[in-house]
């Protein structure tokens, strides 16, 4: 099973960039978006279910803002759209199923980096996920959590780690955040596999041509369980596909 994780900022837009022929020419068994900046209704879906796939959505209350969808064409149970928070539901940043026997995951964790009141806000998220993520694994044994995390976890992540010290994403206290939850049980499936490769980024800046100089920042995942550990195939970044700000990044198992 190979799977999916894609920012598309906005799933229209890379629909107009070439997503659907990327996705079947990938055939890929599960695709996890972000920030889809849509609701299901918004989308026309029906050349995505000529292909054989089937979508499952949450949108946020705020109109072309935040959002997570799973494509598959696998059958799937138990479908969960929402934390059951009020407070992070409206804004879309959760949805998860099964397929078999392992839970999947779409997450899109917020960014701080407008000011000081989303950091907190972030800062707060991120605590709340630590919990609910630690409860999901009580009842789920194989989960993977795949996402647009916002945040950059170690130095060989992001291509200047000394002038973005004091950057939203990169904070001692974002990266502690990250090395907690990896701790309490889940694997960085790309550093697992790919170990500490360097300059591989799955974010840019649309400033100062910083995609074509690989300024980038891996802030993109699919983190698993421990025990998925001896099941991992493969796992990498594509940064060569460009449909958004982001490119996919995927794990194999």
């Amino acid at each position: 099973m190979q799977i999916v994780s894609y920012n598309v900022n906005g799933i229209r837009s890379a629909m107009g960039k070439g997503l659907l022929n990327w996705m079947e020419s990938r055939k890929a068994d599960v695709y996890c978006f972000q920030e889809t900046k849509a609701s299901r209704e918004q989308v026309d879906l029906s050349s995505f279910e000529l292909f054989g796939y089937k979508s499952y959505w949450v949108a946020a209350e705020k109109k072309g803002y935040s959002g997570v969808a799973i494509f598959t064409k696998h059958e799937i149970s138990n479908l969960v759209q929402g934390f059951g928070n009020p407070l992070y539901d409206k804004e879309g940043r959760w949805i998860c199923l099964d397929i078999g026997d392992i839970t999947i995951a779409s997450v899109y964790i917020p960014s701080g980096s407008s000011g000081d009141e989303r950091q907190a806000f972030k800062i707060q998220f991120l605590d709340f996920f630590y919990e609910f993520t630690t409860e999901l694994r009580k009842n789920k044994k194989k989960v993977i959590i795949c996402g647009d995390y916002n945040i950059c976890h170690r130095h060989i992540d992001i291509h200047d780690p000394i002038s973005n010290k004091n950057s939203s994403g990169f904070l001692p206290e974002e990266r502690e955040w990250m090395s907690k939850f990896i701790d309490n049980g889940f694997t960085d499936t790309f550093r697992h596999i790919q170990g500490d490769v360097l300059h591989q980024y799955s974010w840019w800046t649309f400033r100062a041509g910083a995609r074509a100089r690989n300024k980038g920042w891996r802030i993109d995942y699919c983190m698993s369980s421990e025990n998925l550990n001896n099941q991992i195939i493969d796992a990498g970044i594509l940064q060569d596909i460009v449909h958004s700000d982001h490119c996919p990044v995927w794990v194999e198992i």
